[in-house]
């Protein structure tokens, strides 16, 4: 495998401005094919405008993005989600009247091109339902298969938005903010998820919880005023003075 054939994200030179406010600025990052990669940095620092750049929700005023070696820069939203780039948020809010497993069987019908048609033969159901029950085991809900969302602790809630995530297949899934709001027994039930669903798919991921990070992340990669301030293993970027001086607002 070519260096290239390495990388299955590679933004170029990305830059956001907006009104002459320079919101990213010219980003080159190289995002390692299987890997669980993490964008981190104090508020404000251009995490969510790289993610929305990244997944096309927001124009680069400059800059290039690759996946899989092709020029995605100009595709839509949906062009690259049908490529297999999914952020959780496209497809996560969840029905909160229907069941688990019928919020999965929808996001399975969208990746067969199909709106939730209940009257469709039973055939075609059953085999839904046998997926969408895989699907919930996966991430741990194979008993809440019948329970109404809206009765879910909030943990199992995000547990269901990637089960349904998983349904259309990403190959690079982008989780933003996975375990916001979260006490501890669901930050690591949400932890040890990601780490399940990420064999053989990359993980990127905007995460404040630094615990979450140096549990996870292969790679880390900090912002600072929209530019990257460094990158490398979490005990790298956690002792180097500059990401001490970003966080805490001194030098350590």
């Amino acid at each position: 495998m070519s260096q290239t054939e390495d990388y299955i994200l590679q933004p170029r030179g990305l830059t956001k401005e907006f009104k002459g406010f320079t919101a990213v600025s010219a980003v080159d990052r190289n995002i390692r094919r299987h890997s669980i990669h993490a964008l981190i940095g104090p508020n404000g620092a251009g995490k969510t405008t790289v993610f929305n750049l990244l997944t096309k929700f927001l124009v680069p005023t400059s800059g290039k993005i690759s996946f899989n070696g092709r020029d995605i820069t100009a595709a839509k939203s949906a062009e690259i989600a049908r490529m297999g780039v999914i952020r959780s948020f496209q497809i996560s809010a969840v029905f909160p009247h229907l069941t688990a497993r019928d919020n999965v069987v929808v996001a399975l019908q969208r990746k067969l091109g199909l709106s939730f048609q209940f009257w469709r033969s039973e055939r075609v159901l059953h085999r839904l339902h046998d997926r969408a029950d895989e699907l919930l085991g996966m991430v741990g809900l194979e008993h809440f298969a019948g329970a109404t969302v809206a009765d879910l602790p909030y943990g199992r809630k995000r547990a269901l938005e990637i089960a349904t995530t998983l349904a259309l297949e990403p190959e690079l899934m982008l989780l933003d903010e996975p375990t916001q709001g979260m006490g501890r027994e669901d930050v690591e039930l949400v932890t040890q998820l990601i780490r399940k669903v990420s064999a053989n798919r990359t993980i990127l991921m905007v995460e404040h919880n630094l615990g979450v990070v140096s549990t996870l992340c292969d790679r880390i990669t900090v912002l600072q005023r929209g530019a990257v301030l460094t990158e490398g293993s979490y005990a790298e970027v956690s002792a180097d003075p500059r990401v001490k001086e970003a966080y805490m607002g001194k030098a350590a």
